[in-house]
């Protein structure tokens, strides 16, 4: 029989239907959970879209992601400012809108996500995995959550409060080994512990140029925490631009006085700048903006326990953490024992270089050694499985009304939200009906928040110290 010959009468063939976008919803409370948050839910989807992402689907029928950005009411709310220099995430910073938690679980009801990414501090996790819980949501997200940086304290306790989500990212080898065992070690579940890596670490390697010296100093918010500890450490790095005044000397800030990070900063470094004797040297500068641009000119970071040492480890630039104050487990810096890297600025002022040790690097996540691009693997596949289960299992968080009578209606209840996980009476916002009255809400809100953080930074200090004398 002779092949057959297409005709202007055959039927055109019928399009693939278009897969429906894969819907993320990341609620972040401070601006470096934000950036932490956003970031982690491109790295979970990577391989859903394709490079034609924008226009729904790609040659190879990938998956498009919409994700939507929600930040959670409250003191370290991050401003448009923070969000704009967190740097690049893949969600327009002027679509990101404040929701409380009642508002935030109202929407998540409404808009079906397919995966939420709680970047939040553990009470907050905590709160929002018993309301999606009592949601009883026929079909539920995938519910993802972790932390932004090196766990130093408290890890019991934040832990726990994250116990019950599909998937609890570990930043590190290290980390998904201490994670398990303390899940382990109370009878909970531990097999929503997965590897992974922090999901910023990226830039090009550390390259020195001819001409170029730059010694940066990571400051962290809340630690030191003392006056005379971020006195002695703005003095150290003063006399440090005096000693090499061809050296570029730079202080790198989180925040500008009146806005607040991840941690409360009370004693904000440009204020004590402003009262260093004789002034501050011609070399020496306060910079702020996003790490991996301030990185890119770096010859050496200075830190006490900040997780940029991890972002310059991974860059492979030369890399140290004081020890002028001790190694403490307040300050953060006992991460760091076995790492070659503790130094005093006494060896740094003489030029001293610290070394990583090869082994502690293996196992902190940094992937200096190429790995970074499958560090996600893991975590993506899991994702990806439990999206494709059909069914998710009801939410189980270790705490509960029986386990944690005494603990957790407090931490529910900080949220507005009864002890079943329900919003309490009065929580739920009414309905806005017409824009003047929604700008009205919208303004009251902003001073509130704002009367908040004034009283947080600058009001509940000074009392703490009337209290001391």
């Amino acid at each position: 029989m002779p092949p057959r010959t297409s005709n202007a009468a055959d039927p055109a063939p019928t399009p693939a239907e278009p897969r429906p976008a894969l819907r993320v919803a990341v609620l972040a409370d401070s601006d470096t959970r934000w950036k932490w948050g956003a970031l982690t839910a491109r790295r979970l989807t990577a391989g859903a879209a394709g490079p034609a992402e924008a226009a729904g689907e790609d040659e190879r029928g990938a998956r498009p992601v919409e994700v939507s950005g929600l930040l959670l009411r409250g003191r370290a709310t991050p401003t448009p400012r923070q969000l704009a220099e967190v740097g690049e995430v893949g969600i327009d910073a002027e679509k990101v809108r404040e929701v409380t938690a009642v508002e935030f679980l109202h929407t998540v009801r409404d808009e079906r996500y397919d995966v939420v990414v709680l970047a939040l501090v553990g009470g907050g996790v905590q709160a929002m995995l018993h309301g999606l819980a009592a949601l009883d949501l026929e079909r539920r997200p995938v519910i993802v959550t972790g932390y932004v940086g090196v766990v130093y304290e408290k890890l019991a306790d934040g832990l726990l409060l994250r116990h019950g989500a599909d998937v609890v990212l570990a930043n590190s080898a290290h980390d998904a080994e201490r994670f398990r065992a303390v899940y382990e070690g109370v009878g909970a579940d531990a097999s929503a512990v997965t590897e992974a890596a922090l999901p910023f670490l990226g830039g090009a390697p550390y390259r020195a140029e001819e001409g170029r010296d730059t010694v940066v100093f990571a400051a962290q918010p809340s630690v030191p925490a003392s006056r005379a500890d971020r006195t002695y450490l703005l003095r150290r790095l003063v006399e440090h631009a005096r000693l090499h005044p061809r050296r570029e000397v730079l202080l790198k800030l989180r925040s500008k006085p009146g806005e607040h990070t991840t941690h409360i900063e009370e004693l904000p470094y440009q204020k004590l700048a402003q009262k260093v004797p004789g002034g501050l040297p011609p070399n020496f500068r306060l910079v702020y903006g996003h790490m991996g641009e301030v990185l890119d000119r770096t010859d050496l970071l200075v830190t006490v326990s900040s997780t940029a040492a991890l972002e310059s480890l991974h860059r492979r630039i030369p890399t140290a953490v004081l020890t002028d104050l001790g190694v403490r487990e307040p300050l953060g810096n006992h991460h760091f024992v076995g790492s070659g890297l503790l130094t005093s600025w006494d060896r740094l002022d003489g030029g001293y270089r610290p070394r990583p040790d090869g082994q502690w690097l293996a196992g902190q996540g940094v992937a200096a050694d190429g790995s970074y691009s499958t560090a996600y693997d893991t975590a993506r596949a899991k994702v990806a499985a439990l999206l494709d289960s059909g069914q998710l299992l009801p939410l189980a968080p270790y705490y509960t009304p029986a386990t944690a009578p005494g603990y957790l209606p407090g931490i529910l209840a900080r949220h507005h939200l009864a002890p079943d996980g329900t919003p309490l009476p009065g929580a739920a916002a009414p309905q806005e009906t017409g824009r003047v009255r929604g700008a009205v809400r919208e303004t009251v809100r902003n001073a509130a928040r704002g009367a908040y953080r004034h009283g947080v930074q600058r009001v509940a200090p000074v009392i703490r110290r009337m209290g001391e004398l």
